[in-house]
Formats: structure tokens, sequence, C-alpha cells
């Protein structure tokens, strides 16, 4: 399953890039995206998924 963050969700908080910076990173806007090649299997990306204070990531 694709790890995905929708856009017009992400409020740029700033959560999952704290917790998984492995996966996550800011775009040109503040708002997270996956890393392209990012280990999408590692156990913060579901800590990010779960605090993600508007839903805005998960999985395809």
């Amino acid at each position: 399953m694709a790890l995905k963050v929708d856009k017009d969700l992400c409020i740029a908080c700033g959560v999952c890039m704290a917790l998984c910076p492995e996966v996550f990173q800011a775009d040109d806007e503040g708002k997270s995206e996956v890393i392209p090649g990012a280990d999408e299997s590692l156990s913060c990306v579901d800590e990010a998924i779960d605090s993600c204070p508007t839903g805005a990531i998960s999985r395809e």
C-alpha cells in the first residue's frame, strides 16, 4: 500500500515530519510530502498517520 498525503487536508503543522523525518519532508508550500524512495514500512509512519490532526496521511 502506497503512502499518500492529501495536500487539501494538510495544514503544514509538521507533526509527521517531526515524528518520522526519514519518510516525510516539506514541499515548497511547507506541506508534508513523502520522500521518494523512503522506507514506508517504518513504525514511525503509523504514529504519523495516527497523529495527523487533519487525517491527511493515508495508505492507498
